[in-house]
C-alpha cells in the first residue's frame, strides 16, 4: 500500500511546519508550499526525509489567484515524478498572514489582501484541487479562535476567517458523496512568529493570554499539528462540517 500524500500550504514555518512534521510522523508523505522562505521550506523537506518519508516544497503565492493554474501544473508534475500518481489525499489550507489593524485604520488594500489570502485563495484553490483529491480524503481549513471571541485590531482577519468557516460547511456537503470530509481547525493564541511573534516574544502578552485559558498556558505548534493528524486518520473519518477550536479553553 502506497503512502498517503498531504498538501499543506504555508508549510515552511510556524503551525504549517509542525503540521507537516506531524503528518510525516504518522507515516504520510508531504508537499508543502512557501512564498518567501525557500530555504526554510527546504529544511522542512530534509527533516521529513530524515524521518523516512518523502517530501517536496513548491512556491505558491496565495495572494495571486491567477497563479493557481501554474501551481497546480507544477503540483501534478511533482506527484507524477516523485510518487507516480495523479492524486493526493489530504489538503490543509494553512497559509496566511497576521496583522493587528484598528477598524478605523483598515484600508481597502488591507481588506483586499486579507480577503485574497485567507478566503478567496482557500475557496478557489480547493475548487481547482478537488479533482486531484482521492475519494475518502480530507480537507482541513485553518481558522481562528477570534471568530468566536473579539480581539482588538482583528476585525478584518476574524471576518474573513468567519467566511472560511461558513464555506467549509458548504464544502462538506458538496464533497461528502465522495467520502471526503471538510473541517475547520481554529487555533487560539500559539507561540509562533505569526503576527510578528507577539504571542511568543512579549512576556506580558503571553502571561495575559495564558491567564485567559482553562489550561493556563499559551498554545504550542504541536498542540495544533496533532489535531490535523487526527482528522486525517481513520479515527477522524466520521467528523465533517465541524469547527474544532484548539485553544486550551480560552475565554470560556
Amino acid at each position: 500500500m502506497s503512502n498517503k500524500i498531504a498538501l499543506i500550504t504555508g508549510g515552511s514555518r510556524g503551525l504549517g511546519k509542525d503540521m507537516a512534521l506531524r503528518m510525516a510522523k504518522d507515516g504520510h508523505d508531504v508537499v508543502i508550499t512557501y512564498v518567501s522562505k525557500k530555504d526554510a521550506a527546504a529544511e522542512v523537506v530534509k527533516e521529513i526525509e530524515a524521518m523516512g518519508m518523502q517530501a517536496a516544497a513548491l512556491f505558491l503565492d496565495v495572494n495571486n489567484i491567477t497563479s493557481f493554474s501554474q501551481f497546480i501544473d507544477e503540483f501534478r508534475q511533482i506527484l507524477k515524478a516523485k510518487w507516480n500518481t495523479e492524486s493526493f489525499d489530504f489538503l490543509v489550507n494553512n497559509a496566511g498572514i497576521g496583522a493587528t489593524i484598528p477598524y478605523l485604520k483598515v484600508t481597502e488594500a488591507d481588506f483586499d489582501q486579507f480577503i485574497n489570502i485567507h478566503f478567496k485563495s482557500v475557496y478557489f484553490l480547493t475548487q481547482q484541487l478537488l479533482p486531484l483529491v482521492n475519494d475518502n480524503g480530507r480537507i482541513i481549513n485553518i481558522s481562528s479562535g477570534t471568530t468566536r471571541f473579539c480581539v482588538p485590531g482583528y476585525s478584518v482577519y476574524a471576518s474573513v476567517k468567519g467566511a472560511v468557516e461558513v464555506f467549509t460547511r458548504y464544502l462538506a456537503k458538496d464533497v461528502g458523496a465522495r467520502g471526503i470530509t471538510a473541517n475547520v481547525v481554529a487555533p487560539g493564541p500559539v507561540e509562533t512568529d505569526f503576527n510578528n511573534g507577539g504571542n511568543r516574544d512579549i512576556p506580558e502578552r503571553k502571561k495575559f493570554l495564558a491567564s485567559m485559558t482553562a489550561l493556563g498556558r499559551v498554545g504550542q505548534p504541536k498542540d495544533i499539528g496533532g489535531i490535523i493528524a487526527f482528522l486525517c486518520s481513520e479515527d477522524g473519518g466520521w467528523i465533517s462540517g465541524q469547527r474544532i477550536e484548539v485553544s486550551g479553553g480560552i475565554n470560556l
